[in-house]
């Protein structure tokens, strides 16, 4: 499965196993998947812990995984943040800004969307609404 970072597809370069976020065990460091159901109490418990989160997307039209993401960086998680399933190109930006670091896509998405794509919009920092408020106001 590809990686989507601001540099385009790479392999994933992640060697750890993911565990179901109620299946957390006592001590770690482990890397944790959370489901958009998720209760995040005892990852949020244990955030020192984690080597990274991966934050499953079953739906593009899903945007739970974007509230989670901003709730773990929020809450002081600096490790890696990987969103896993239906995330589109066009979402991309928005993952970013919420606070992802990388995507994991499936071959068949790759396929559809390719890596130009993605890379398309991987200048997320410059094209966000509060930078083109920011750019009007000091006209």
């Amino acid at each position: 499965m590809p990686i989507v970072t601001d540099t385009g597809f790479a392999a994933d370069d992640l060697n750890a196993r993911f565990v179901p976020s109620d299946e957390l065990p006592a001590n770690g460091p482990l890397a944790v998947d959370v489901a958009p159901d998720a209760d995040l109490a005892p990852v949020l418990a244990q955030l020192q812990d984690l080597t990274a989160i991966r934050v499953a997307f079953p739906s593009s039209a899903d945007g739970r995984g974007f509230t989670i993401a901003r709730q773990l960086r929020r809450a002081g998680y600096a490790g890696r943040l990987r969103a896993k399933g239906h995330v589109l190109a066009d979402q991309y930006a928005m993952a970013r800004r919420c606070g992802f670091d990388e995507i994991e896509i499936d071959e068949a998405l790759a396929a559809r969307q390719p890596e130009d794509q993605w890379r398309a919009r991987a200048d997320w920092q410059a094209h966000d609404y509060q930078s083109r408020l920011g750019r009007a106001r000091a006209s």
